[in-house]
């Protein structure tokens, strides 16, 4: 069998919202991009521009939609509309409601001191991301106690953390708790929806660098 002595932990950024950012995000190396289409959030995207955005990409990365209690009829439109290949949820869906969407599904949750993570148990999904709690689902640019990350991940391997992760921070949460990936958004960014092309390098250099032994 074959021994493996290290996993590339995978790279997300989140809230794409203009082709440059995209090109310089794969550039960079990443493994997946991220599109909100959640309208009350200010990285909001249309699935017309999405869709615009997705079509002049390379192949080999991935296209993550993410949705906030949306219904199932608008997420399937969405998907066959803009060609993402992955579905994030950040709202209240149960976990029937998983179960129903045809691509990978990445349920994210938003994590308080109390959060119990049997929770996860009950979600067939291919990821769980777990995310700095906020009233508006996420986007609050805060870290969270990274000890229920470490907790999380020793029962689950597919975990993607998520919340504040920054240049400044990424090397802390890594010498604290490997994930399966970790997603960028906010600590990158200029302004929401505009993309930090300093900030991705230096953040996406730290992770690619660090290996799990």
């Amino acid at each position: 069998m074959l021994e493996i002595k290290y996993m590339n932990i995978k790279i997300k950024i989140c809230g794409i919202t203009q082709l440059e950012d995209a090109k310089a995000a794969i550039s960079m190396g990443v493994d997946a991009l991220g599109f909100i289409f959640y309208p009350k959030s200010s990285r909001y995207i249309s699935p017309s521009l999405a869709k615009d955005i997705i079509r002049k990409l390379p192949p080999f990365v991935s296209k993550v939609g993410v949705f906030v209690n949306e219904t199932l009829e608008k997420i399937q439109n969405v998907i066959s509309h803009t060609g993402i290949d992955t579905v994030q949820l950040h709202g209240n869906e149960t976990p029937e409601f998983t179960k129903k969407i045809n691509v990978c599904v990445i349920k994210a949750f938003g994590i308080k001191e109390d959060f119990d993570l049997n929770i996860l148990k009950k979600y067939e999904a291919n990821a769980y991301l777990l995310d700095t709690w906020s009233e508006t689902h996420g986007g609050s640019g805060k870290t969270f106690n990274w000890e229920i990350a470490k907790k999380a991940i020793s029962v689950f391997s597919n975990i993607i953390l998520a919340g504040g992760l920054n240049p400044t921070n990424i090397s802390e949460l890594l010498s604290n708790v490997i994930p399966y990936a970790v997603e960028f958004n906010s600590g990158v960014e200029i302004k929401p929806g505009i993309k930090n092309h300093h900030k991705m390098l230096e953040a996406i250099k730290i992770v690619r660098e660090w290996k799990k032994i």
